[in-house]
């Protein structure tokens, strides 16, 4: 058959130039279909006749050529490197003539598409809660970033989650408002504008508080607007209008309020507690500053003399030098060894000084010698003996991480020298009786690198129990958030059912200043709202407290103070409480449970419905990402690589609620390419939707089995992805969109619609028309929230419904209408048949554009009715040069048979394969395996390479024959087959 005598046709007004042929500028076209891939040639025009010179071609794909009228398409195996065909090569369409819905380029450009639709949803305010003033609201309040660099890897899963959850509701209906802000990050701010000064030779000494600030102000500006930059790369849909910053105005005055009202119920006080203390940074931090690393350092056993000779008592420590610091040695009141010395005293080594044997329930009589020594002020749980048995509190050194007066000859020494010097009089004085190396635990600043040092200091805390008691109500009356997954729920109570004293104070100068005054005479402390009256004057005797707030305190008020909390605004009437938190695991104790307790103590509300869990991203080894491995990932190289859609496609269906997450970069490959399959499948739908509008859509009429079939596939997947997004399961909701699409919509669906669509039935045509139109519109809706640049990119050049945006539209919603349980039975049956009929062609290496023989034995009456009416499909995907349907059908000697639901199929041998070639090839396969199987039978018979080789190698070895076995019965049986 010639080009010119192909059913498959249709008039080249539809196509023009580009869908089917496009030129790289040069005398380079390319040939392409919607769901093949696409083959290159050389064109050149010589006397009126175009000569098309292929550089490659996929066998079975579809080959466009021009005529003088009429665009020809045949689905062929073209096996001549060149071809000569007669035809008209037609110019680009002017902009004039152009049909809006024909103008997809070849290829998905995601760098101008992202630039060219973030910059229009900007302009247009679609990000903006409010427009719809009627419908119930959803909120999400942004996990604010620190304001101290780069965002990585793991804010893009935190906030494309979030995104997702926004543009999802936004769809359906909701006054969607998704809050942006950012952390003023106390410490790790100002310990980054400390590192620059330190370059230029300066300290925040040389100058002063307020002009270090406004350097720190500087930082900020320029870091918030490289956040903003990453967030808008990101494709993140945030109501900018209501940016906050957790310095603000309106925020400092939400602190100041819980500062005060806190304070005057007597829930802040100022007390002398162990801290984690940075003898670098001269600060108290908080437990999640605290890095623990794995050191190899030593555990010494110190023998310590009773005060009266009658013995000694051994003790260990990985820390010598806190020694000095000895009030107390406990023992376990019930130790039957050490009972009858409970209440002597010990003489104390080095300093001589008396200190009593106690005893007490802490100490764990099976670890050890069973006698533990007691430092309260450096060790917490040292501490709380020391308050139980009323034992003085003695620090031995500075804030700087140096030895003080109380440390007697080592005065003046750093820590680390004063215990070298300390175990060496020690071991001279025979109280260092052994030292062993031991591998432990040791908390660092994560800011400074410094050793964190348990420290007893002055400072101001909150007393949480009180604040958690009412957390722990709310929760087990079942008036409290929602953990997903709920197993985090017994994690979150056991954190504050336990819950300790709050050091709230840091000694540096960015954040949020205490509201606390000193009077220099009279000693008295005045906390409020301004400074008492008079503080500002010159010489007054009010100084303001040097400290500021941890960090945390101003990020848990976070869901209230960014609507306007202490004010009664609109916003806060309108949008609080939120609806759910998206979070890591990492942070419910520090950052979820403090929320979930001020906004119960201010609010009287919970501040979220639901509390979205996520875990960390790490690298393909499953290593945690650290500057040290190097195995970070920034996600504007991903992005700038592949596209924001495909990295968001990635890290949001590639995560599972609670469960950390592999980043590779073959799956972001596969999110471009699945990206890619979408557009191709569009470009086709397009090129046979050009002048259809929405008004011609008609889904009432006559539809073909595979009409009726995708829209009941479409109907349940909506339903389903809907339900999963209600549940957060974004990872079986990407399953299911990428199934849908990839398999239902592109693989079957238009690959059946072309036989409608190239027909010359016009009312069918106009059926399949509507169907293509509806599905792809209701799916790239689907797709929306996860990739929302080639989704809108897309949905601009369908017919649709009026609407500026596809952010807009409505969500798809289930419609009992398009349930087609009998077309679904029936396209599972043809499905069946063709993937056969395909599997029987690779398994004896007959290529898809061979024509073959096929007989077909339905088991029943409906069955056979089924391939009656659909013998189109069965002849046009099987490819067959006969085609026999026979309910009576004896099947045929030397063919190939499938068994599928409701039919047997034959394809016989005679004219598919060369059957003595096939069975010498199979016969040289045959002898191979054999040759393995000898080798696997005789290594496992040799017992001494079973009694030395390791097990696992062994039973590996043992899988491999019986693999090779395996293939070899299938073999002999193909043989068998072949001969009769």
């Amino acid at each position: 058959m010639s080009c010119c005598e192909s059913p498959w046709s249709f008039p080249l007004s539809k196509v023009g130039l580009g869908p089917a042929i496009e030129r790289d500028g040069g005398n380079r076209y390319f040939a392409s279909s919607a769901v093949t891939n696409p083959f290159e040639g050389i064109v050149r025009n010589e006397g009126g006749t175009t000569e098309v010179y292929l550089s490659s071609f996929v066998t079975g794909g579809f080959c466009f050529f021009y005529g003088s009228k009429r665009l020809y398409s045949r689905r062929q195996a073209l096996r001549k490197p060149r071809i000569d065909v007669s035809m008209e090569v037609v110019p680009h369409m002017s902009e004039s003539t152009k049909t809006p819905n024909v103008e997809l380029p070849t290829t998905y450009d995601p760098t101008s598409a992202e630039r060219k639709w973030y910059d229009h949803w900007l302009k247009s305010g679609y990000f903006q809660a409010g427009r719809r003033p009627d419908a119930p609201k959803y909120t999400i309040v942004i996990p604010p970033p620190n304001v101290t660099g780069m965002l990585h890897i793991g804010h893009a899963l935190d906030f494309t989650l979030q995104d997702i959850l926004i543009r999802f509701k936004r769809m359906q209906g909701f006054d969607a408002l998704w809050l942006p802000g950012t952390d003023h990050a106390g410490i790790a701010t100002q310990t980054k504008v400390e590192q620059k000064l330190r370059e230029e030779g300066k300290s925040r000494y040389d100058l002063g508080r307020e002009a270090f600030l406004e350097k720190v102000w500087e930082w900020k500006e320029l870091y918030a607007g490289t956040i903003r930059d990453q967030w808008s790369k990101m494709g993140l849909s945030l109501d900018y209008s209501r940016e906050r910053f957790t310095l603000d105005d309106g925020l400092s005055k939400a602190v100041r309020q819980v500062f005060v009202r806190l304070y005057d119920k007597g829930l802040i006080y100022r007390g002398k507690r162990i801290i984690n203390w940075d003898p670098a940074a001269r600060t108290a931090l908080s437990d999640i500053e605290v890095e623990h690393k794995e050191v190899n350092g030593h555990l010494y056993h110190l023998r310590y003399p009773l005060a009266d000779g009658s013995g000694s008592i051994t003790v260990a420590t990985t820390r010598p030098e806190t020694m000095l610091g000895d009030t107390a040695v406990a023992v376990h009141p019930e130790d039957e060894r050490y009972k009858h010395l409970i209440g002597k005293m010990i003489l104390l080594p080095i300093v001589n000084r008396e200190i009593p044997i106690v005893g007490d329930e802490y100490v764990d009589k099976e670890f050890g010698s069973g006698a533990v020594k007691i430092t309260p002020a450096h060790d917490p749980n040292d501490f709380e003996v020391g308050a139980r048995h009323d034992l003085p509190q003695i620090t031995v050194m500075d804030e700087g991480g140096k030895m003080n007066e109380f440390a007697g000859p080592y005065n003046g020494l750093d820590r680390a020298d004063c215990r070298k010097a300390i175990v060496k009089d020690l071991q001279e004085q025979g109280v260092c009786i052994n030292i062993e190396d031991h591998v432990h635990q040791v908390g660092h600043s994560e800011r400074s690198g410094a050793v964190v040092e348990p420290y007893l200091s002055t400072q101001w805390f909150v007393n949480m129990k009180p604040l958690a008691e009412q957390a722990i109500v709310s929760q087990k009356s079942g008036a409290g958030v929602n953990f997903v997954p709920d197993r985090f729920e017994k994690i979150y109570l056991h954190w504050i059912e336990n819950v300790r004293d709050w050091c709230i104070s840091r000694q540096l100068w960015w954040g949020h200043r205490i509201p606390a005054w000193y009077h220099e005479t009279t000693g008295e402390i005045y906390v409020g709202m301004e400074a008492p009256e008079g503080a500002e004057q010159p010489g007054s005797p009010w100084k303001q407290d040097n400290d500021v707030l941890d960090t945390w305190f101003s990020s848990a008020l976070w869901p209230f103070s960014t609507l306007g909390w202490p004010e009664d605004s609109e916003d806060f009437k309108r949008y609080y409480p939120t609806a759910v938190l998206v979070t890591g695991y990492d942070i419910i104790y520090f950052w979820v449970a403090r929320m979930i307790f001020t906004a119960l103590e201010f609010t009287d509300r919970i501040p979220f419905k639901d509390v979205l869990i996520h875990g960390l991203v790490r690298d393909a080894d499953g290593r945690k990402m650290s500057k040290s491995l190097g195995n970070g990932v920034d996600p504007l190289e991903v992005i700038e690589k592949y596209g924001a859609d495909a990295m968001r496609f990635m890290i949001s269906t590639g995560s599972t609620p609670g469960q950390d997450l592999r980043f590779r970069f073959e799956k972001v490959e596969q999110a471009r390419n699945f990206a890619n399959k979408i557009w191709n499948a569009s470009r086709f739908a397009l090129m046979n939707l050009e002048g259809f509008t929405h008004e011609q859509i008609d889904l009432s009429g006559e539809l073909s089995t595979a009409d009726r079939w995708i829209l009941h596939r479409f109907n349940e997947t909506a339903r389903d992805i809907t339900r999963l997004m209600e549940n957060y399961e974004f990872g079986e909701t990407g399953r299911l969109l990428y199934n849908f699409i990839w398999d239902d919509l592109c693989d079957w669906y238009i690959e059946f619609s072309k036989l409608t669509l190239y027909g010359d039935d016009p009312a069918a045509k106009r059926s399949t028309q509507s169907v293509l139109a509806y599905v792809l519109d209701r799916t790239l809706r689907l797709l929306h929230p996860f990739m929302p640049y080639l989704s809108e990119e897309i949905w601009q050049h369908l017919p649709h419904e009026p609407g500026e945006t596809i952010m807009l539209a409505a969500w798809p919603e289930y419609r009992a209408d398009f349930e087609a349980s009998g077309s679904v039975k029936e396209m599972e049956l043809l499905m069946e048949a063709i993937r056969a009929v395909r599997n029987i062609r690779a398994e004896v290496n007959v290529s898809p554009g061979k024509k073959i023989e096929l007989l077909l034995k339905p088991t029943g009456e409906a069955e056979e009715a089924i391939f009656s009416r659909n013998e189109i499909y069965i002849q046009r995907f099987c490819n067959t040069s006969a085609y026999t349907l026979d309910r009576a059908l004896t099947p045929p000697d030397k063919a190939m048979t499938a068994i599928v639901t409701g039919a047997e199929l034959y394809l016989p041998l005679a004219g598919l394969i060369d059957i003595a070639q096939e069975i010498a090839r199979l016969n040289k396969e045959l002898d191979g395996l054999n040759a393995e199987v000898e080798r696997v039978e005789k290594k496992l018979s040799n017992e001494g390479y079973i009694s030395k080789a390791p097990a696992h190698v062994v039973e590996q070895e043992r899988a491999k024959g019986q693999d090779y076995r395996d293939k070899r019965d299938k073999v002999l049986a193909r043989i068998a087959e072949l001969q009769g």
